[in-house]
C-alpha cells in the first residue's frame, strides 16, 4: 500500500471516529450514474462476504479479514474502465464512500447478513443489514438479498417473507432487487450445500421471480452451471452472473462467463473473490479481463 493510500485510511479512520455525520454528507453529494448505460451491461464488484463471516478464499481461510487490504483491492478494480460498481455492507460502502471511490458508480446495498457461514441458524438469514429506507436514504441504487432453499429448514420460509417484503419496497422506490436464490439442503454433517444444477437453478428462479407485489424491478444473481441455456430459458427477468467461490483455474472460469454472457437475458457480472483476489495477485488484471468479457458480449 503506498504513502498516499495509507494516509487516507488514516483519515476514514479519524472521521469515523470524530465526525461521523460526514458518512451521510458525502453520500448526500455524491455523483450518481443511470442504473444501465449505453452498453445495457453491468460489472459489479462484490465484497459483502464479510459480514456473514465468510472470509476464506480457496485454501486462503481469513483472507478476507484484512480490512485494508480489501480496501486496497476494491480501489484497485472500482478504479478500472468497465467497471460499473459495487455490492457490499454498509461498513464497506461507507468506507469507500469517504474516500471517493463511489462517484459516478452504481451502489448495491446488502440487506440479509444475518445467517452467518456454519450457524445452526444459518437458513434464518435475517435482515441484519441494510433495509429499504436506509438505501433510499444513502442514495443508492438497489438492494440485494440472499434467498436459499431448504425444504427442511424452517428459516427458509422466513427470508422468503422478508424478501418478498424487500422486492415489494424496493419497487415502490423505484430502485433495483437484486434477488440471489439457491436451492440448498444441510448434509450429514450440518453444514448449507446448494445444489449446482440446471433443474435447482430453474427451480429457484421460478420461485425468486415471484417474490414481492410486482417484478418490475427484480433482477436475479445466479450462479453458472451446466445448461446455462435452460435457466435463462425460466425467466424473463434481468439476470448477473455471480462468481462464486473462485476453485477453478481463472482460464476455466472465464471461459464459463464468456459462454453464458451471451445468452439472451444475462447482463453482466456481479463478481467478487475470483477478482479482488485472482491466484496471480494481479487484481487490475483480473478486472480487465471480466470487463473485456462483459462489454464483448454486449
Amino acid at each position: 500500500m503506498s504513502d498516499a493510500a495509507a494516509r487516507d485510511l488514516d483519515d476514514v479512520r479519524e472521521i469515523r471516529a470524530r465526525h461521523p455525520e460526514v458518512v451521510a454528507e458525502a453520500a448526500a453529494r455524491r455523483r450518481r450514474r443511470p442504473l444501465l448505460g449505453d452498453s445495457g451491461r453491468l460489472l459489479l464488484v462484490a465484497a459483502d462476504h464479510p459480514a456473514r463471516g465468510a472470509l476464506g478464499v480457496r485454501a486462503q481461510h481469513t483472507a478476507m479479514a484484512d480490512r485494508v487490504g480489501l480496501l486496497t483491492r476494491l480501489r484497485t478494480a472500482l478504479a478500472r474502465p468497465g467497471v460499473d460498481g459495487v455490492l457490499a455492507t454498509a461498513d464497506v460502502l461507507e468506507d469507500l464512500l469517504l474516500l471517493g471511490d463511489l462517484e459516478g458508480k452504481v451502489v448495491v446495498a446488502s440487506m440479509n447478513r444475518g445467517g452467518l457461514q456454519g450457524a445452526a441458524f444459518e437458513l434464518d438469514d435475517r435482515f441484519t443489514g441494510y433495509d429499504v429506507p436506509s438505501i433510499v436514504a444513502a442514495g443508492f441504487d438497489g438492494g440485494k438479498m440472499l434467498t436459499r432453499i431448504d425444504l427442511a429448514d424452517p428459516g427458509t420460509v422466513r427470508t422468503l417473507e422478508a424478501c418478498g417484503r424487500a422486492v415489494t419496497e424496493l419497487a415502490a422506490a423505484r430502485l433495483m432487487a437484486m434477488v440471489e436464490p439457491f436451492w440448498s439442503h444441510r448434509d450429514a454433517d450440518g453444514r448449507v450445500r446448494t445444489v449446482l444444477d440446471a433443474d435447482a437453478v430453474v427451480r429457484s428462479v421460478t420461485v425468486a421471480a415471484g417474490l414481492g407485489g410486482t417484478s418490475a424491478h427484480t433482477w436475479l444473481k445466479l450462479p453458472v452451471v451446466e445448461d446455462m441455456a435452460r435457466v435463462m430459458a425460466a425467466t424473463t427477468l434481468p439476470t448477473l452472473l455471480l462468481g462464486g467461490d473462485p476453485s477453478a483455474a481463472p482460464a476455466e472460469t472465464f471461459a464459463t462467463w464468456d459462454r453464458a454472457l451471451a445468452l439472451p437475458g444475462v447482463r453482466g457480472l456481479v463478481v467478487g473473490r475470483a477478482l479482488l483476489f485472482p491466484p496471480d495477485g494481479d487484481v487490475a488484471a483480473a478486472v480487465d479481463a471480466a470487463a473485456a468479457l462483459v462489454r464483448g458480449a454486449s
